[in-house]
């Protein structure tokens, strides 16, 4: 599928990663809609976007927010080709902490935006997605998802966090299996440790610790790579139902 034809929707997509990629579709020709609960910074990118883009709010772990808005933004776009689940949350924490085990609801939180969440959306775009006349291939759509190098190597304080992330690599390939039939595939993206707004704060010392860890190129990762990493998904029609990690050859350690 050609960029200058991507009508997507995009969850987290005022901000970090999602904007990123966002910004790297209209770059090149395509439609978005952006889906995230930040009013402000959803009408900060909108306008910086310019016509080709859109915002609605969304809590994406809301089954009737999602169906609506997805019904929203393919009208809005003239259709829906691509859908690109960024929202997401860290929910870092000791499973034993200093103040006694995790409450349950920060797990179940955690699961609840990274993994149930990119289904909500996985589900409702491929039920639209369905009903597109076929192009080349039959292919009628794309799903890519989320994940983290932390759903293969999940560190201390990370439990709920490596579990969704988990979540989201192993429920892609048989979606990309069930949804073989309506051509529509389905990718995921592992980031390492990327530049975000979450790492701006970050003390000098830690910033260039983060750095180090990383074999090469020695630095975290910029948005602009993860964002021409789903570029490229989109535009290969051969990449289907695998996870793509995209971290510099970084492992992480325990701690």
């Amino acid at each position: 599928m050609e960029l200058n034809q991507i009508k997507a929707v995009v969850t987290g997509g005022v901000s970090g990663l999602g904007l990123a990629v966002a910004r790297y579709l209209v770059a090149n020709g395509a439609k978005v809609a952006l889906l995230d609960v930040n009013d402000e910074k959803g009408a900060a990118a909108v306008a910086e976007l310019g016509d080709a883009a859109r915002y609605f709010r969304t809590d994406v772990t809301s089954e009737a927010d999602v169906t609506a808005n997805l019904k929203a933004a393919q009208a809005g776009l003239g259709g829906l080709n691509a859908a690109i689940s960024c929202a997401g949350i860290l929910g870092a924490g000791r499973v034993l902490g200093k103040e006694g085990p995790m409450a349950l609801d920060t797990f179940s939180r955690t699961v609840m935006v990274n993994l149930v969440g990119s289904f909500n959306v996985a589900k409702s775009a491929a039920d639209l997605m369905q009903h597109n006349a076929p192009g080349e291939d039959g292919e009628r759509g794309v799903i890519v998802n989320t994940a983290s190098i932390a759903a293969f190597e999940g560190q201390v304080g990370q439990a709920a966090y490596s579990a969704s992330k988990g979540g989201v690599v192993a429920m892609t390939l048989p979606m990309a299996r069930e949804f073989a039939r309506i051509g529509v595939r389905v990718m995921t993206v592992a980031p390492g440790v990327f530049h975000t707004p979450m790492v701006d704060g970050m003390p000098e010392n830690v910033y260039q610790s983060l750095c180090a860890q990383v074999p090469y190129p020695s630095r975290l990762g910029k948005p602009e790579e993860f964002a021409a990493t789903v570029g490229f998904i989109l535009q290969n029609r051969y990449l289907n139902g695998e996870t793509i990690r995209v971290d510099g050859a970084v492992r992480l350690q325990p701690r």
